[in-house]
């Protein structure tokens, strides 16, 4: 695999500047993800909102649009949120083309949310967690903007919970992209949303396949990331490379989770 990169300099670069930096030259990329805009989980949400009058709805770093795309014609109106204007631009697009009226987009970090105390009838927030900061601090922020008798529902890759298996896939996850900053295990969501002020109300785990040159050409990393990521596949252990079901190609199979959860 072939690729390119433009030499950048790291002096002043925030970790928000640094998302923004990595998904907005791949933003059609993350729209017409396969991966991104199909899954159980997405039927599994438009089942929470449908027929449940909410009026509003927050896709809080909406990145391709897929959470607000689903939730779009069940309910008012939705916010899509996210630090990459390149990203909010091509969700609008997109949802120009499938007449998405009800669409907004609007700029802003998980830990501060341009919108007022308790202006969503819900939240959501799709693959977006393990980009923030600070996990507890963008969960309050959600708890901020829900309303008191809403919901939040939370769908991100989770670790297993293992050492050996967390290490692995938080490497694997650094290589491909440099704004990732930690999946979480489902213990760890739990006792976070409680510290958010949230209590969780279920949670759905799931497996996810990823197919490897998808999956790392909607980051483009550097060829020697690639390499690292391939040696990393084929030297684990068992446990690794059985739990990961890693294939020759080097796709994987990982740990996904629905949680919901209500303010309190």
């Amino acid at each position: 695999m072939t690729t390119q990169h433009q030499s950048q300099g790291t002096e002043g670069r925030d970790q928000e500047s640094l998302v923004a930096g990595q998904f907005g030259p791949q933003a059609a990329a993350y729209v017409a993800s396969a991966v991104h805009a199909q899954g159980e989980d997405l039927q599994q949400l438009a089942g929470l909102v449908a027929g449940k009058g909410y009026k509003t709805v927050l896709d809080l770093g909406c990145g391709g649009g897929h959470v607000a795309f689903t939730v779009a014609p069940h309910v008012g109106q939705v916010t899509a949120c996210d630090l990459s204007p390149a990203m909010l631009a091509a969700v609008a697009a997109e949802a120009g083309r499938r007449g998405l009226v009800n669409i907004e987009t609007r700029v802003g970090r998980a830990d501060a949310v341009p919108s007022e105390d308790a202006s969503f009838c819900a939240v959501v927030s799709r693959y977006s967690a393990h980009h923030w900061p600070d996990l507890v601090a963008g969960l309050r922020e959600a708890r901020r903007v829900v309303k008191p008798n809403g919901i939040a529902v939370f769908m991100d890759v989770v670790t297993p919970g293992q050492p050996l298996l967390d290490t692995f896939l938080q490497s694997i996850e650094l290589l491909r992209d440099p704004s990732h900053v930690r999946n979480y295990a489902v213990a760890e969501w739990r006792a976070a949303l409680e510290t958010a002020g949230f209590r969780v109300t279920g949670v759905t785990e799931r497996r996810l396949r990823l197919e490897f040159g998808s999956w790392i050409a909607r980051m483009n990393p550097p060829d020697s990331h690639v390499a690292a990521i391939r040696s990393l596949q084929g030297r684990m252990a068992d446990a690794v490379t059985g739990h990961f079901a890693i294939e020759a190609d080097g796709t994987f199979t990982l740990d996904t989770a629905t949680v919901e959860a209500v303010p309190v």
